[in-house]
C-alpha cells in the first residue's frame, strides 16, 4: 500500500515554511555586505529587478515540479525523464555537503546568543573573541551538537506538527524583531546618510559584478538548486494557488533582505564612517564588526541580543529545511521512515560537521585548494554544484518536458500571469545567467 504524502495544512503554512527556508544567514549578513561593496541603492534596485524576473522563475519551476509529481528531488526528475534522473542526485547531493557547514555556523550564532542574552556583550566584542572561539576544538563542537539537535527535534515531528508549525511560530516574531531593529538603528545619530547611500541608486557604480552578485546572492537567498524547493512543492496541497503562493514566498524573501540592509547597513556605515571595507569582511560582519557596533550604541546590549535571536531564528529555519530536504528524499528513496532516517542524517551531521569546524582549530593547516574545510565544502556547493543543477534544471524544464509542463501544473490552482516571462527566461534567459554565475565562480571569467 503507497504511503500518502505529508502535507502543509493551508497555503499559509507553505508559504511560511517556504520563507523561513529561504530566509536565513544570506538574508542577514550576505545580503547586507555584498549591497554595501556594489554600490548599497544601485545593487538593490537590481535585486529586486532580478528577484521577480530570474528568481521568481526557477522558485515556481522548483516547487511545480514537486507538486506535479509529490515526489522530492532524487526521484521528481527520473518519473518524468529517466536520462535527467543524476539531476535529482544532485539536488541531494547539494544539502548533503550544506548541512553539516550550515550547522556549525549556527553552533557560531548560537555562541553568540548566548553571550549577549547572559550580558557578556563587552567580552563577545572583543578583538579576538570570535578567532579565539571558532579555533578552539571542543566549545564550537558543542555548540553546532546543540543547534543541530534542535533541527532534528523540530524535523522528527513532521511536516505540520514540526516544520510548519515552528515556521508558523518564528516566521511573525523575526518579522516584528527585524523591524524593531531597523527602527531602532534608523533613530541613531547620523543614520540617515548610511539610509542614503543604502537606498539611493546611483547609476555609476551599476557593472557587470553588480548584476552577477545580485544573481549569486539570489541563490542564497531563495534556497534555489537544492531541492528545498521541490520537496515543499511537493508538500503543497493542489487547489492552492501556486504562483500566487510563490510570488507570496518571493516577497517575504526580499522584504526580509531589504530589511536586513536596512538594518545593518546604515549602522555599520555611521560606526566605521563610511568606510565600506568595514561592510566587506564576509562572515566577520556579523561576529566581529556588529557586536562592536552594538557596544558602541545605547541600550547596545539588548539590542546585541535582539539581534542574535532573530539571526537565531532565521539561521533555524533553514537549518529544519536542510534537514528536511535530506529526510524527505532518502525516505522517497529506501522507505526508511522520518524517525529513523533524521537519526541518521543527524549522525551523517555530526560525522561531517566536526571536520569542518576543526578545520578552524587543530585542522587549521589542512587546506583543499586553498581552502579550509569549511570553506572548501562551501565553495564546492554553492560555486559549483548549485549552479550546474540550476543550469540542467533549466535544460530539462526548457527543452525535454518544455515549459507548458510547468505552466499546466500552475494553471491547475489559478491564472499564470507571468506565463510569458516565464517561458522566455526558464529557456532563455535564465540559462546564459547561469552560465556567467558558474564561469564566475571556477575563476574563469572575471568581469
Amino acid at each position: 500500500m503507497k504511503k500518502e504524502r505529508d502535507n502543509f495544512s493551508s497555503k499559509l503554512g507553505f508559504v511560511l515554511a517556504t520563507a523561513g527556508s529561504a530566509v536565513g544567514l544570506g538574508n542577514l549578513w550576505r545580503f547586507p555586505y555584498l549591497a554595501a561593496k556594489y554600490g548599497g541603492g544601485i545593487f538593490l534596485l537590481t535585486y529586486l529587478i532580478l528577484a521577480v524576473t530570474f528568481g521568481f522563475t526557477l522558485m515556481i519551476t522548483e516547487v511545480a515540479l514537486g507538486r506535479r509529481t509529490r515526489l522530492s528531488g532524487t526521484r521528481a526528475f527520473a518519473s518524468l525523464d529517466r536520462r535527467f534522473g543524476f539531476v535529482g542526485y544532485l539536488t541531494f547531493i547539494i544539502p548533503l555537503i550544506i548541512f553539516p557547514y550550515y550547522c556549525v555556523i549556527g553552533g557560531w550564532v548560537t555562541k553568540y546568543l548566548t553571550a549577549f542574552v547572559s550580558g557578556n556583550m563587552k567580552a563577545a566584542t572583543g578583538a579576538t573573541y570570535f578567532t579565539d572561539f571558532i579555533s578552539a576544538n571542543t566549545s564550537p563542537i558543542f555548540f553546532m551538537l546543540f543547534f543541530l539537535a534542535i533541527t532534528c527535534i523540530v524535523i522528527i515531528m513532521g511536516v505540520q506538527k514540526g516544520v510548519e508549525k515552528v515556521s508558523t511560530i518564528l516566521m511573525p516574531l523575526l518579522i516584528i524583531m527585524i523591524i524593531f531593529i531597523c527602527i531602532f538603528t534608523m533613530l541613531q545619530p547620523g543614520a540617515c546618510e548610511g539610509i542614503l547611500y543604502y537606498l539611493k541608486p546611483n547609476f555609476a557604480d551599476f557593472s557587470a559584478s553588480t548584476v552577477l552578485a545580485a544573481l549569486g546572492q539570489l541563490f542564497y537567498s531563495m534556497s534555489l538548486a537544492m531541492g528545498i524547493m521541490i520537496t515543499y512543492g511537493s508538500y503543497m496541497k493542489k487547489n492552492d494557488d501556486l504562483e500566487s503562493s510563490v510570488t507570496q514566498v518571493e516577497l517575504f524573501d526580499t522584504a526580509i533582505a531589504f530589511l536586513a540592509g536596512l538594518m545593518i547597513v546604515p549602522a555599520v556605515y555611521v560606526f566605521s564612517g563610511g568606510d565600506q571595507s568595514a561592510m566587506n569582511s564576509g562572515p566577520g560582519l556579523m561576529f566581529i564588526t556588529l557586536p562592536s557596533v552594538f557596544q558602541s550604541m545605547k541600550f547596545g546590549s539588548f539590542i546585541g541580543a535582539f539581534f542574535f535571536i532573530l539571526v537565531f531564528f532565521a539561521a533555524l529555519t533553514s537549518s529544519i529545511s536542510l534537514m528536511e530536504t535530506l529526510v524527505s528524499m532518502i525516505d522517497d528513496r529506501f522507505h526508511t521512515g522520518r524517525r529513523k532516517t533524521t537519526i541518521g542524517v543527524f549522525l551523517f551531521a555530526i560525522i561531517f560537521g566536526i571536520p569542518s569546524s576543526l578545520g578552524f582549530g587543530a585542522w587549521s593547516h589542512i587546506t583543499i585548494m586553498g581552502y579550509s574545510i569549511l570553506d572548501f565544502w562551501d565553495f564546492i556547493s554553492n560555486s559549483v554544484l548549485m549552479p550546474i543543477s540550476a543550469l540542467l534544471t533549466c535544460i530539462f524544464v526548457g527543452f525535454i518536458v518544455k515549459p507548458r509542463f510547468i505552466i499546466e501544473e500552475v494553471e491547475s490552482s489559478g491564472n499564470f500571469k507571468r506565463k510569458a516571462l516565464f517561458t522566455i527566461m526558464i529557456r532563455y534567459i535564465a540559462p546564459i545567467c547561469i552560465v556567467l554565475i558558474l564561469l564566475c565562480g571556477l575563476g574563469i571569467l572575471t568581469i
